[in-house]
């Protein structure tokens, strides 16, 4: 796939992830959450944070977060899960000039769409120095807590901001997040680091792009686009 952005044609919506997309996979704040879910499975299970961190691992391959399959299987209460595994320290990132003009150069509107609370974006976009730049954040809430990559969030994102898939970008870090936005009709790009890298029998054809830095990407993308 390539990484140079081509002709993009009509663009109206740009959508971004949150955790590991819009900031880089190397800043010390996703291993903080992975942290956070583990002690939460621990204290609420009754369990080993060994077993936990088993079971944690389970439930995100299986059901696409650990909430979820807490939720289905356990009765866990989301709020008070989304509260503990935030209590992070977000102060670890900083602002992005680089990425904000990055983001101010985009015609249309643009996202965040995330399987994280809206709280936790607002402190990352606001960290990051760029929330200014977005018209909406969709979050697990308003998705009604099922996880990307359930196809319901995507078609939900689409119809509450009245957004048209052939004319919307999305960004993802994890691949299998893009396939349902490229069944949409979206252009997808991957931006990949090396704690995402597709197996050998996964099938990433679903990924009009791949990247390893999304603002370089961004910076590079075809002057062909126009605003809706």
């Amino acid at each position: 796939m390539p990484d140079k952005p081509g002709p993009l044609g009509r663009v109206e919506a740009w959508i971004f992830d949150l955790d590991n997309t819009l900031y880089p996979a190397s800043a010390d704040l996703f291993p903080q959450i992975d942290r956070r879910i583990r002690a939460f499975v621990a204290g609420a299970l009754k369990l080993s944070l060994d077993d936990a961190f088993i079971l944690q691992k389970q439930y995100y391959w299986k059901y696409g977060t650990t909430l979820r399959g807490l939720m289905l299987n356990h009765n866990i209460e989301p709020d008070a899960y989304l509260e503990f595994v935030h209590d992070i320290d977000h102060a670890v990132l900083s602002p992005d000039t680089r990425l904000a003009a990055a983001l101010a150069r985009l015609p249309g509107r643009k996202f965040i769409h995330t399987n994280g609370s809206e709280r936790h974006a607002v402190k990352v976009a606001d960290r990051l120095g760029v929330s200014q730049h977005f018209s909406g954040i969709f979050d697990i809430r308003a998705s009604n807590y099922m996880p990307k990559p359930e196809p319901a969030p995507y078609a939900a994102l689409v119809a509450r901001h009245s957004i048209t898939p052939g004319q919307a970008v999305m960004f993802e870090d994890i691949h299998r997040n893009l396939k349902p936005a490229a069944d949409l009709g979206m252009t997808t790009v991957w931006v990949r680091h090396p704690e995402n890298a597709a197996g050998p029998i996964e099938d990433t054809s679903h990924c009009r792009f791949i990247t390893h830095d999304l603002i370089e990407w961004l910076e590079r993308a075809d002057s062909t686009y126009r605003a809706g």
